[in-house]
């Protein structure tokens, strides 16, 4: 089961860097209550890690393209995007 755990450590990852962004006050409001609401989503375990994962990049993608979202903020959702594509069933 050494996928599965490499799965749970790329969910851990993610989910820390999202984290980061929602609790930075240079984040915008709105993106922070976009980022939390994502972190529950992964958080809920009714769904598999695959599943969660792919959910979250595709609302990521719709969060990335907010015109006031700092570029930094942007490259950090990228880099959480990344650990969730390497999740895999």
């Amino acid at each position: 089961m050494a996928d599965e755990k490499q799965n749970r450590e790329s969910m851990k990852e993610a989910i820390e860097t999202l984290n980061q962004i929602a609790s930075s006050g240079s984040t915008p409001k709105t993106i922070k209550k976009s980022i939390t609401d994502l972190i529950a989503d992964l958080n809920n375990e009714e769904n598999s890690l695959s599943v969660r994962a792919a959910n979250t990049i595709s609302m990521l993608d719709d969060v990335t393209q907010d015109p006031n979202m700092p570029s930094y903020v942007r490259t950090q959702l990228w880099q959480a995007v990344s650990k969730l594509e390497s999740i895999r069933e």
